[in-house]
């Protein structure tokens, strides 16, 4: 264990008094001086100067335990910045800071408190809190600042780890570089409030470690960290904060939570018998605690071999890659989803899945949670929310399961989303459930040889018809989704040259990779050079493509009428056998996030050039909704699908995932979700609800993100946790807009032109659609010097409930009794 050389003298000319029982005080007159002085909490805690290990001569003000022999900072001030001799003086002065100064009085840090008044005191509390208090004020708890909320690399007992909602303050422990210098090292330990909570270790923006969700009685995924005769715990939640804290049982024990700068999380005490610390309980026990280590669907146990295996009904995505023990890539479903007949398997004694991407309530029942997780396609699992007492609430998932582990004791149930034919129901039904099936399957046989038969006599009789692929008209079948309520007919006529494929074979020389320019859901891009010399680009349809023959002819009856220089032109289109390709005029520019997102390229795009992509992608999507021959909502607008023409100009791309409406109609409601996660509005990542403004809220991150130079998503600052969206919302509350602009930009920005975009951007991604411009008002607002409105809080976190078990969003009624609060489907 570190020791830590310091000096102990009390100074006579500096008076520290203590006041309410509650420790040392310093005034305004006084100061600590290194070599000369220490604060004592008067009951277990010291504060003071220290030099770490011992070889560091760098000096520190610091918070330690008075009882151990062994010298254990559990709080340092000036972790950044350390006094390179004794010649520090740690003061109160006038405006109400704490103040550590060098030598030559410059300040080397301060607290942070905005509030001056007439009489202000530092104090070390006995809970080892140090803060700063006026001394006039009756209430000894208005505190103006506390290290409490500056945590270092220790939690201790009444310590919060986790986020206060209305300050968007986080408080989590961040590991020391090494054991001889406490700068903030690679490695912090979360409450994370996304989704429903739950703890996380990061190494720098990645996760490595997760405890699992709250269930009542502790985090799924550590069932030996549990209540006990040394300390109690527990998750508050409610409309103003979400945090663990913990209490000692035993007060004469001294324990405290800490992250080591290797990245573990443990709890240590101090054993007197031997004078040494000693470690009670880790956070991660073994492999299996490594966040991901078996990719999704799949579990591992520590004691099978291989470690990881696939959940049952599962297979691996990349069966080559888990023979060779790399076991990332997960697993996939025997059998797809198809939404409407599906049901749920239950898998039993596991740690419950990340919940970042995951929705809660606490009222509900669990057959209820069922009933809500069945009506959204999206949904993947549920469970209870809170074990105790035979089990209540409601916890479901969004997306794919990661991160789940075997558990030998304690684990949970989880009910996961299975196609029908997967589903084992003879181990819980009777004999007549058994019949019942059987009878289903039968009646299934014979409607399928009877449609079998039905196709071959259709087949064998039907006329033969000229072969579209040489026609120069062609003929779809128009959307197919129930909920699409168009005045468009089934099958719809659009003038469109047809492309064979021996054509575009030959202009993409066998679709070559030296000709491959890009892959999404769609499948592979390829750059093609016509007989006449016209470059083009051809968009193939891949066999194991995540999209298929709707989104194909979605993306066809879409775009092929529309006209606008903002949107990307459709050339044709290719119907062969198995083959579905859609031509474009090429671009060769590619992509806009190759160059907002790209270190090399960034510099290309000055703020002219940005702010032109800016308005431009503005007046695509105001023709889409209202000048286009039908309103087309995209649905999935982000950097990627923005493509760049050899002068830069944006044209909006990749219509596949688009809807469009006739007459007044302005959007609807959907049981598929699809999309980006980051760019996805609040209203139709979780309820399925899209409009118009869910492309305005789309836009809105986009231009922040063309502001910044930064993913919304994987967005990282080193103060905070908080997405681009929450980043760019405090600088624009604080005036420090300018901090978020992209540092490429700093000679070619201008300032007004900036500011306004930033503006717009938080009025795009404000939390309720009806908060939000269309795009006509959002052209005006880029174009013009006008006053704009405030911005109300993004959509990053909101108040939720439930109403008739259904998903819904509400800003004005509580979800339960405690007015619990939570982060969105990062919209981050």
């Amino acid at each position: 264990m570190d020791t830590f050389l310091f000096s102990l003298l009390i100074c006579s000319l500096v008076l520290i008094q203590k006041v309410n029982g509650q420790g040392d005080t310093i005034t305004t007159t006084q100061f600590i001086r290194d070599g000369e002085t220490i604060v004592s909490s008067g009951g277990s805690f010291e504060l003071g100067f220290f030099s770490p290990g011992e070889t560091s001569s760098n000096r520190y003000v610091g918070i330690w335990y008075k009882k151990p022999s062994v010298i254990t900072p559990v709080w340092v001030a000036n972790r950044v910045a350390p006094v390179t001799n004794k010649s520090g003086v740690l003061k109160v002065i006038q405006s109400g800071l704490v103040v550590l100064a060098n030598d030559t009085n410059a300040t080397v840090w301060s607290t942070n408190s905005s509030t001056t008044v007439q009489n202000p005191v530092a104090q070390l509390l006995d809970t080892g809190n140090f803060v700063v208090r006026d001394a006039d004020d009756p209430n000894p708890e208005n505190f103006l600042w506390q290290s409490f909320d500056y945590p270092s690399n220790t939690l201790l007992a009444g310590m919060k780890l986790g986020t206060d909602l209305k300050t968007g303050l986080e408080r989590y422990l961040s590991s020391w570089r090494s054991n001889d210098d406490p700068a903030p090292g690679e490695y912090t330990y979360h409450c994370d409030p996304t989704g429903y909570p739950q703890d996380l270790t990061r190494k720098g923006p990645n996760v490595t470690f997760r405890a699992g969700p709250w269930n009542g009685l502790r985090w799924s995924g550590a069932p030996n960290m549990v209540n006990n005769s040394i300390v109690s715990f527990g998750l508050i939640m409610n409309s103003r904060e979400i945090y663990y804290s913990y209490e000692l049982v035993n007060k004469s024990v001294i324990s405290t939570l800490v992250i080591k700068p290797f990245g573990k999380t443990m709890r240590i005490i101090w054993i007197e018998k031997t004078q040494r610390w000693v470690n009670y309980q880790s956070a991660d026990a073994d492999d299996c605690d490594s966040y991901k280590l078996c990719g999704a669907y799949s579990t591992c146990n520590i004691l099978s071999n291989p470690f990881c295996q696939c959940l049952d009904k599962f297979e691996p995505k990349h069966p080559d890659d888990w023979i060779r023990s790399d076991w990332s890539s997960g697993c996939v479903r025997k059998r797809p989803l198809n939404c409407t007949g599906d049901g749920f398997l239950k898998y039993s004694g596991v740690k419950l899945p990340d919940t970042r991407f995951s929705w809660f309530n606490e009222t509900i029942t669990l057959d209820e949670c069922r009933a809500v997780c069945l009506r959204n396609c999206s949904c993947t699992g549920y469970t209870n929310l809170d074990i105790r007492n035979g089990g209540s609430g409601c916890l479901l998932w969004i997306g794919e399961l990661v991160d789940i582990r075997q558990l030998s004791q304690s684990g949970q149930d989880i009910y996961i989303r299975m196609s029908a034919s997967d589903i084992d129901v003879a181990g819980s039904a009777g004999s007549k459930g058994k019949k019942t099936v059987i009878l289903a399957v039968a009646l299934s046989l014979l409607v399928a040889l009877i449609l079998l038969g039905l196709g071959v006599g259709l087949i064998l009789y039907k006329p033969r018809t000229e072969d579209p692929v040489i026609t120069t008209k062609g003929r779809l079948g128009g959307h197919s989704n129930k909920n699409n309520n168009s005045n468009q007919s089934h099958s719809e006529d659009f003038e469109l040259p047809l492309f064979d494929l021996f054509t575009l074979t030959k202009a993409t020389d066998n679709f070559s990779f030296e000709n491959k320019i890009g892959e999404g859901g769609f499948g592979q891009v390829y750059k093609g050079v016509l007989e006449d010399g016209q470059e083009v680009a051809v968009k193939r349809l891949s066999e194991t493509s995540e999209q298929g023959l709707h989104e194909f002819k979605n993306e066809v009856n879409c775009i092929a009428k529309l006209q606008h220089r903002n949107l990307v032109k459709l050339l044709g289109c290719c119907i062969q056998g198995a083959e579905k390709m859609l031509v474009y005029e090429y671009l060769p520019n590619k992509s806009l996030d190759l160059y907002i997102f790209g270190e090399e390229r960034s510099a290309i795009l000055d703020w002219p050039k940005r702010f032109n992509i800016i308005k431009g992608i503005a007046r695509g999507l105001m023709y889409l909704h209202q000048d286009s021959r039908l309103r087309i909502i995209h649905r999935d607008l982000k950097a990627s699908n923005v493509l760049l023409d050899i002068e830069m100009n944006p044209k909006i791309s990749d219509f596949g995932m688009a809807r469009s409406f006739g007459g007044d109609e302005t959007g609807a409601n959907t049981r598929r979700v699809v999309g980006t996660y980051g760019y996805m509005s609040p209203e139709y990542a979780v309820d399925g609800i899209f409009s118009v403004k869910s492309d305005v809220f789309s836009f809105g991150v986009l231009a922040l993100e063309i502001v910044s130079g930064k993913k919304n998503r994987r967005f990282v600052h080193p103060d905070h946790h908080l997405n681009l969206l929450g980043h760019a919302w405090m600088l624009h509350k604080e005036g420090r807009q300018l901090e978020l602009v992209d540092s490429n930009l700093v000679d070619s920005c201008y300032v007004s032109e900036v500011l306004r975009s930033i503006h717009v951007g938080l009025l795009c991604v404000q939390q309720n659609p009806e908060d939000r411009p269309n795009m006509s008002t959002v052209i005006m607002m880029l174009s013009n010097e006008g006053i704009l409105p405030p911005p109300k809080h993004p959509g990053f976190f909101t108040e939720r409930n439930v109403k008739d078990a259904e998903f819904s969003w509400s800003t004005q009624t509580p979800s339960s009794i405690n007015e619990v609060t939570i982060t969105l489907l990062n919209a981050r």
